[in-house]
């Protein structure tokens, strides 16, 4: 039987984690669902780099089958449903210029970031819902930007007064900086503080629920699916991609 092509979205724009090197989908996500793809049987799988918003725009339309990475927000985006099971725990923290960290009620979250700039990236699900709330009500003011160096950049000249995302995505891409010379930290940049941390996540494969029958192989792909990364975290190889990784980037930064 002739196995069946999925296309599999992924964010071109979310380094370490998911991007995009000259077409090809690079990164810890893309590294761990290819070799779980790899072992499926029956399915010929491409992963496809796309920006976030169309890649969600074309799940919300039934256009598209499935995206890596997305939190469990189910709420959020109704849409989407199933979910892979986790694949990886994100851990979401807030980075700030030095002395915007020296008044001691800085430590809450939000309230002690009430009249602060709080970048983030556009499209994100980020901060949780108290800060949602306090950004609506103007207590807090929210600067998007596209990608972590855009946001990385602004914080540093002082656009904003911190910046909310993954650990090891502003790790990475702070490396990346620095190892450029784009980033001068305690000259033509900011000193930055330590990073604090607001909660964690866990990444997922997410599924088109607008298909209306389309993608009539579903259940069995996620069961496959399921079945193998769950392997693939008992035996610590999800774990050693990571590690592979971020080791081979020498990231410096929080």
């Amino acid at each position: 039987m002739a196995a069946t092509n999925v296309v599999v979205f992924c964010i071109d724009n979310y380094p370490p984690y998911s991007y995009e090197v000259n077409g090809r989908a690079m990164g810890i996500y893309p590294a761990i669902f290819r070799r779980a793809f790899s072992r499926m049987d029956g399915y010929r799988v491409t992963l496809l780099p796309i920006p976030w918003k169309r890649g969600l725009h074309y799940l919300k339309n039934g256009q598209g089958f499935a995206i890596v990475p997305v939190y469990y927000k189910p709420e959020l985006r109704p849409y989407i449903w199933p979910y892979s099971i986790p694949v990886l725990r994100q851990e979401e923290v807030l980075l700030c210029r030095e002395h915007v960290l020296a008044s001691r009620t800085r430590q809450h979250w939000p309230e002690g970031f009430y009249g602060l700039t709080i970048g983030k990236n556009a499209g994100y699900a980020t901060g949780g819902k108290a800060f949602n709330e306090a950004v609506a009500r103007g207590d807090v003011f929210l600067s998007e930007a596209k990608s972590n160096r855009i946001n990385l950049l602004k914080l540093g000249l002082g656009r904003t007064d911190c910046y909310l995302n993954d650990r090891l995505s502003i790790a990475w891409e702070l490396g990346q900086l620095m190892g450029e010379g784009l980033y001068d930290e305690g000259g033509a940049h900011a000193s930055l503080g330590k990073p604090i941390s607001i909660h964690w996540e866990w990444g997922h494969l997410g599924v088109t629920r607008m298909d209306h029958g389309r993608y009539y192989f579903k259940a069995d792909f996620l069961e496959q699916l399921n079945g193998i990364l769950s392997a693939m975290q008992a035996t610590g190889e999800i774990r050693e991609i990571v590690e592979g990784i971020m080791e081979g980037a020498c990231p410096k930064g929080p």
